[in-house]
């Protein structure tokens, strides 16, 4: 044991006595491993406000549409191509699904809101039936949502997001208050709890309104249909439930038997996945890209401590010739490699972090140091020390000692 304390404080010393070499080699591996955190630290961090915003669906919820995604240019025009979703065939599913526990057929559109000299502009208007909220996890901060009375004789209230709230009714009651959509004159009866922005985009600029009502004043949309939001009966019976809608939407459709579905049903599992398909590509591109730095600080690494080898050629010998053995003088060499990267690593795993949650707070979003992030980022700067300096610390260890002792 006291030998290896001998060894570590030997390695400390010469770190120490040659501080320009080690602190260009501390700055290169601060760098690396910065870069590396950072771009893993912001992804999981942007993956993780995705991931909240759609478990709000719940693990039973699947969404239908004429088109959710596309990953290619291709598969997008062969899906821009469809047939919308239309009222009549919304009203099939809620008549036919015997599984569907839930159904809320939903409509958007872009509209001006305006209260008294305010007005907002590209303010997304969603039209949803009563059960909506009851679907998905949507917080009221005030009020109410609409009640099946106010779908079934289209009564034009509105429930608000936070921003409608803040722009227009900043310090006032907002509930009970009239508001203009397009002109046309409604209610406010209740207001969404703030969700915050994502990917610097406001998620509170919308309003919803009841589906009837929307059809009446906006119509049927064409191009991107009616979109539906189903809740099965129970997370087991999900499949099941997707099969049947499937079933009821391929027959009013009358797709063939040999044709592939022409609308799209996902659920929020779906959508997860398909988004780390596409950042792991990307995800690992940075990576790979911010190795490089890595790489060069290893080498780096190496082309100091053989530069130390040499110039502490007559202390090896010396050491060689008063007893130190092979392993001995191995050990020293790689300690101050690894010394040198992990110590760097450390200050690079705070800082990416740091630098990742500026970015972060950028978009609205908060994230936690991920243990996979810190094992990975100590693992990469410790094992850069053990790799590019095996090869000095072998040479030092191999020196002979009277040709070191000789050496000048």
């Amino acid at each position: 044991m006291a030998i290896f304390t001998s060894i570590f404080r030997i390695s400390l010393g010469a770190l120490v006595a040659n501080k320009l070499r080690s602190g260009l080699t501390f700055l290169g591996i601060i760098i690396g491993v910065t870069s590396v955190m950072t771009i893993v630290s912001a992804l999981e961090g942007m993956q993780a406000a995705i991931r909240e915003d759609l478990e709000t669906l719940g693990p039973s919820t699947f969404m239908v549409a004429k088109m959710m995604t596309a990953m290619s240019e291709q598969e997008f025009l062969d899906k821009i191509k469809r047939k919308p979703i239309t009222v009549d065939m919304a009203e099939a599913v809620e008549e036919n699904c015997v599984l569907c526990d839930k159904i809320s057929p939903r409509a958007f559109e872009d509209a001006t809101v305006k209260y008294g000299s305010e007005k907002l502009n590209n303010i997304t208007v969603m039209g949803g039936s009563s059960n909506f909220i009851d679907i998905v996890d949507m917080d009221v901060a005030q009020g109410q949502f609409h009640s099946p009375e106010d779908d079934l004789y289209k009564r034009k209230v509105a429930f608000v997001g936070d921003l409608v709230r803040e722009t227009f009714f900043e310090g006032t009651d907002p509930l009970g208050k009239t508001i203009k959509i397009e002109g046309d004159k409604y209610m406010v009866i209740g207001v969404a709890k703030r969700r915050g922005q994502m990917f610097g985009e406001s998620q509170d600029n919308f309003l919803i309104i009841p589906f009837s009502t929307f059809i009446g004043q906006f119509g049927e949309p064409r191009r991107q249909g009616v979109f539906l939001t189903i809740k099965a009966a129970s997370v087991e019976q999900l499949e099941e439930t997707m099969d049947e809608v499937r079933v009821i939407l391929r027959s009013y459709r009358k797709v063939p038997y040999s044709e592939p579905d022409d609308f799209d049903l996902m659920t929020a599992d779906n959508v997860l996945d398909l988004l780390n398909q596409f950042t792991r590509l990307f995800r690992l591109s940075l990576i790979g890209i911010s190795a490089i730095s890595l790489v060069i600080g290893g080498i780096v690494v190496m082309n100091i401590m053989m530069v130390s080898v040499t110039e502490r050629t007559r202390e090896i010998g010396i050491r060689k010739s008063i007893g130190a053995k092979q392993r001995h003088i191995l050990m020293q060499f790689l300690f101050e490699a690894v010394v040198l990267t992990l110590t760097g690593g450390l200050v690079g795993i705070v800082a990416g972090f740091l630098i990742a949650r500026v970015l972060t707070a950028q978009i609205d979003m908060s994230i936690q140091p991920s243990a996979v992030a810190i094992i990975a980022g100590l693992v990469i700067s410790t094992g850069i020390g053990l790799i590019f300096g095996v090869y000095p610390a072998m040479k030092a260890a191999r020196l002979d000692p009277i040709k070191a002792l000789s050496y000048e």
